[in-house]
């Protein structure tokens, strides 16, 4: 090794020793930042006032439907314009199956999570054979068609919408009841895209968001793969579809097929960090709360302000919060901690 190589390398491992936030560190930052917000999310209900646990319970379900996306989305690469279909049709299922045949709710849930995964295997055979904006077209075309196939039947209550059996406790106890059920749900849904995004079966989506072509090449069956993805996104949305449909009691296929909802949860996917685990949840609760401050203090003008507001996140943060977090707040810190071990 010649002189200057092993200067090049002792400069390397002294950037290494200098830097304080090491993969380890990072790590462990990491689980310690999300046990104390797990302990928090635990202690907040029985300190905050009715609106907020509301508001909460309201910002973990978009959270997780924006992490449940984000498998089919930021993995795979597809745009998944319709997913509201799987949330409406898991609410519809969970309804029925509580109306008629009087099932639990863990496992009306648990069937429309499991019926809207079938679904998404069946129907994404044909369907994630398209590629770009024809995807996009054909999953939004989807969640209108079976908007208006909910609307004509009669065992969903048709445009009447569906009401499901009041659970007869005090109001406070069932928002705490409502409001640990979606937390729990948003937890279950984080751990499945940590362990999607950390195998096998995460790298190979990754190289077909990359390259289809060539992950097709390499061995991979790409329609399978992507057919797999599009399922465990269609579970997870069926899940808090479900959760939604005993949190509301009643609703109407407008209320569960409504196109905007999808799309809110899909600019969440962006404004946190397409593709991370943790961007998501972030975008959701950026969102939530940037829409909750503006409805508040701007009612006649919020839709316009909060598309400002909207704009300057995506101008300033253009790859979503976790890159802006690793390409400039990290880098300035590891700066920092190495100036003052110098002086």
């Amino acid at each position: 090794m010649s002189t200057s190589d092993q200067e090049m390398q002792k400069a390397g491992e002294g950037a290494k020793r200098r830097s304080i936030f090491t993969p380890r560190t990072q790590r462990l930052l990491s689980i310690g930042f999300v046990a104390i917000l797990l302990i928090c999310a635990a202690v907040a209900p029985f300190r905050l006032s009715g609106y907020w646990v509301r508001v909460l319970t309201g910002m973990f379900m978009y959270a997780a439907l924006a992490s449940s996306l984000n498998i089919i989305l930021g993995y795979t690469g597809y745009a998944d314009f319709g997913n509201i279909v799987y949330f409406g049709m898991g609410a519809y299922v969970t309804g029925v199956l509580m109306v008629t045949w009087r099932v639990p709710l863990p496992l009306a849930m648990l069937a429309g999570g499991l019926f809207c995964s079938l679904f998404a295997i069946i129907i994404g055979l044909p369907i994630l054979r398209l590629k770009g904006n024809y995807f996009a077209i054909a999953t939004l075309g989807l969640s209108q068609a079976m908007r208006e196939i909910v609307r004509n039947m009669r065992i969903t209550g048709g445009g009447m919408g569906l009401s499901l059996p009041l659970l007869r406790v005090d109001p406070r106890v069932f928002n705490l009841i409502v409001y640990f059920m979606m937390l729990g749900i948003l937890a279950g849904v984080v751990i499945i895209s940590y362990v999607v995004s950390h195998s096998r079966f995460g790298y190979g989506l990754r190289a077909i968001k990359a390259d289809e072509n060539g992950a097709a090449v390499m061995g991979i069956d790409t329609t399978k793969w992507k057919v797999r993805a599009w399922a465990i996104t269609a579970f997870c949305t069926g899940i808090v579809g479900g959760a939604y449909a005993f949190w509301f009691v009643y609703f109407t296929p407008p209320d569960v097929f409504e196109i905007l909802m999808s799309t809110k949860y899909l600019v969440m996917v962006y404004l946190g960090g397409i593709g991370t685990v943790a961007g998501p949840v972030i975008g959701a609760f950026l969102l939530e709360f940037i829409s909750d401050y503006v409805w508040g203090r701007f009612l006649q003008i919020h839709v316009g302000v909060l598309g400002a507001a909207i704009v300057l996140i995506v101008l300033f943060m253009p790859k979503g919060f976790i890159h802006m977090v690793r390409s400039r707040i990290l880098p300035l810190l590891t700066r920092a901690g190495a100036h003052e071990e110098r002086s």
